[in-house]
């Protein structure tokens, strides 16, 4: 039987760009008879976003929608938890990673139970490069991680995510990060728990409308990484 595969769109305020980025998702998995559905999770958007996503008349399209905002982790969170399918992917609403990435990772999910984008491997494509101090920052942010919380991954942050039911079940019920760390947790709950992480190469575009505050960011996010050593001590995550 063919799996279905649920796509989890987090948005926040994505009036200019979320209408092209569902036509690009829906074009793509119905010319290639793909059976899905495509779950916009609105983060309590302060913009229109909401009533663009309801003008798509598709039955694949569902939208959840709540306020206030409460970060991109626990849109994630929402989605998976509500999403249908054998396969989960989210993805980032600007599509920086496009859709036809998932043909690479649709057959992994066999061997292995997450399945993630990585801007950081030598086989990966990026056509439009992070200004200079965010991949410098980045990059500082990856050996912090590898060194304090996921070992042996080169890029934890890459909005394009697949897991297999097993492992969405296992994972997003633990989640407790909703901050820009949220796909930290999600890794090192997946390690925790001995599941078979693949990291691919993709082609990725930045889209130049980054809301991630280098310095603001950076702080909250090592903070972040702290709390998640310590929702493991404390055994939130058994």
């Amino acid at each position: 039987m063919e799996k279905k595969i649920s796509l989890v769109v987090p948005a926040y305020n994505e009036e200019k760009l979320i209408v092209s980025s569902l036509k690009n998702i829906l074009t793509y998995m119905i010319k290639n008879k793909y059976n899905f559905e495509v779950i916009v999770v609105d983060d309590g958007s302060k913009d229109k976003t909401k009533e663009k996503v309801r003008s798509i008349k598709d039955k694949h399209v569902k939208l959840l929608s709540y306020k206030p905002n409460k970060g991109k982790g626990h849109a994630v969170k929402i989605g998976m938890l509500a999403a249908k399918g054998d396969l989960l992917l989210f993805l980032d609403a600007d599509l920086s990673t496009p859709i036809e990435e998932i043909e690479k990772f649709i057959p992994l999910t066999k061997n292995y139970d997450v399945v993630i984008a990585s801007r950081a491997l030598k086989e990966s494509q990026i056509k439009v490069h992070q200004p200079f101090y965010r991949e410098l920052i980045g990059k500082v942010f990856n050996k912090m991680v590898q060194l304090l919380a996921v070992g042996g991954i080169k890029d934890t942050q890459c909005g394009f995510k697949m897991f297999t039911r097993k492992a969405a079940n296992m994972i997003f019920k633990r989640q407790r990060i909703y901050g820009w760390a949220f796909d930290v947790e999600l890794l090192f709950i997946a390690k925790k728990y001995r599941l078979k992480v693949k990291e691919m190469p993709v082609t990725w575009i930045n889209e130049g409308d980054s809301r991630v505050s280098p310095i603001k960011s950076s702080i909250q996010m090592f903070i972040q990484i702290f709390k998640i050593n310590l929702n493991n001590i404390r055994g939130y995550y058994n």
